[in-house]
């Protein structure tokens, strides 16, 4: 299949039973495909698939929930040694063929402790979430833009980009280092299509090295399926070539930083039809009354979502306007909303049927973002707020009395205060519940010490002979 073809022209690796849920049915296409092994797959709290690997001979018993995992020995899971293990239970709609080994299937599953659905497992999260959007008529739509770099192996000068042309101050949708790395973003984007995805665009990023894939959209619990098994896809399609994909939001302090935007929108669960839309918008950006309530809720909630959204120490070295390079990072740093104008954090682009949010970076757990923006717009939706007039002008050039003034507000601006924001708003805890919300903050706040506690190369050469 060439690159850039249409999903319809095949599904190499995405089996075509696996729509219809049917186990039985999926287990004889697949023996029929050849794959002799299968991969139960579930996201621990960094939103990375965790699995043991199943024979074909086993997948009767592994679909009925066989294989069990020991959670104290995943990072954010709170059990302890002592405690009942968790089962995954794959979901057969999931199923995909790994297109850089097809004999392998790995499936995204949720997970059960007892024989009920596991309160901290990050699929379940979602799942909750969208129950109750569900209750109000409401599913999500969903699509996201990851940005990521691909870099040579590590050698003793540093990080190498794959192509080895000069750096240029404004790499951005440059052609020629797009050709230079097409050996391998081709076969990337072939086997996107390969699994139905749709890649409609793909280009070199802002800098060197970095890129974006733009596919279709779905519903919120297959596009989070998707955006786990991508940063897998992404880095084994690399590592074919002595590469590897990196999904650190900053990688280099003189380069632009990754993001993963959400793109949102609510759909009518009776028949699809997406309910944001409204061409006749009062406020001019073809957005309907129930958008706004939407997007006044993540407003509301918005440092708390940034937390689980820009999940690392890193995720706030890519959250400021301006750095070491020359002109604005592009990054979301104020809480606000407005059209198709991209210094704000929550964006209507020109279509006006969608929200994104522009803080989300490509080492955010999906689950867990896109359970938290749901959570949050249904509250708007819920309480009928409104988010005020859309910001218009260019943000980036205000003064701080200015934005203050207008009454625009920061972001967090490092990973210790957006956990300040998501321990102290109770959103957090209704959707994350009370164990999963203890773990996260528990890790977290100890990675945040753990960096603190770290002597960097910047300290020493500013300190170490100060005198």
């Amino acid at each position: 299949m060439p690159v850039g073809s249409s999903a319809d022209e095949g599904l190499a690796y995405r089996p075509a039973a696996a729509d219809a849920g049917d186990p039985a049915a999926l287990k004889a296409e697949l023996m029929e495909r050849g794959v002799r092994f299968l991969l139960p797959s579930y996201a621990d709290m960094h939103g990375a698939s965790k699995a043991k690997m199943v024979p074909m001979s086993h997948f009767d018993r592994m679909m009925g929930g066989s294989e069990l995992f020991t959670g104290a020995a995943l990072d954010g899971v709170p059990q302890e040694v002592n405690e009942e293990e968790i089962a995954a239970y794959p979901d057969p709609r999931s199923c995909m063929i790994l297109p850089w080994q097809t004999d392998i299937a790995w499936f995204a599953s949720n997970l059960q402790c007892r024989g009920a659905p596991f309160e901290a497992c990050s699929r379940n999260i979602l799942e909750r979430v969208r129950s109750r959007a569900a209750d109000m008529g409401y599913g999500m739509y969903l699509g996201t833009e990851i940005e990521f770099f691909v870099f040579r192996e590590p050698e003793d000068d540093g990080l190498a980009t794959v192509s080895g042309k000069p750096h240029l101050s404004k790499p951005a949708y440059d052609v020629s280092r797009l050709l230079d790395n097409f050996h391998w973003i081709g076969e990337l984007v072939d086997a996107m299509n390969g699994l139905g995805w749709d890649v409609y665009s793909f280009d070199h990023e802002d800098a060197i090295g970095q890129f974006e894939i733009d596919f279709d959209y779905a519903d919120a619990l297959t596009m989070a399926d998707r955006f786990v098994f991508f940063r897998r896809l992404a880095d084994e399609m690399a590592r074919r070539h002595g590469y590897f994909a990196s999904f650190m939001p900053k990688p280099m302090m003189n380069y632009s930083g990754s993001g993963s935007h959400y793109n949102m929108s609510l759909y009518d669960i009776s028949d699809g039809r997406n309910l944001f839309g409204n061409a006749d918008d009062p406020r001019g950006n073809g957005m309907s009354e129930l958008g706004y309530r939407f997007i006044a809720g993540l407003l509301r909630h918005l440092p708390a979502i940034v937390a689980v959204a820009a999940p690392s120490v890193n995720s706030y070295k890519r959250l400021i306007v301006q750095g070491s390079m020359s002109g604005y990072t592009w990054a979301p740093v104020f809480r606000c909303y407005g059209g198709n104008n991209r210094t704000n954090s929550l964006r209507i682009p020109l279509a006006g049927d969608r929200v994104e949010l522009r803080a989300t970076d490509p080492m955010c757990n999906p689950y867990l973002g896109a359970a938290m923006v749901l959570a949050a717009g249904l509250e708007g939706i819920e309480r009928e707020l409104d988010p005020g007039e859309p910001r218009m002008g260019n943000l980036y050039a205000k003064s701080p009395g200015e934005l203050a003034a207008e009454g625009i507000e920061m972001l967090p601006r490092s990973l210790t205060e957006a956990l300040d924001a998501f321990e102290a708003d109770p959103l957090s805890e209704a959707v994350f519940g009370p164990d999963m919300r203890k773990a996260w903050l528990d890790y977290k706040r100890q990675e945040w010490l753990d960096y603190m506690n770290h002597v960097s190369d910047w300290e020493t050469d500013r300190y170490l002979r100060f005198y």
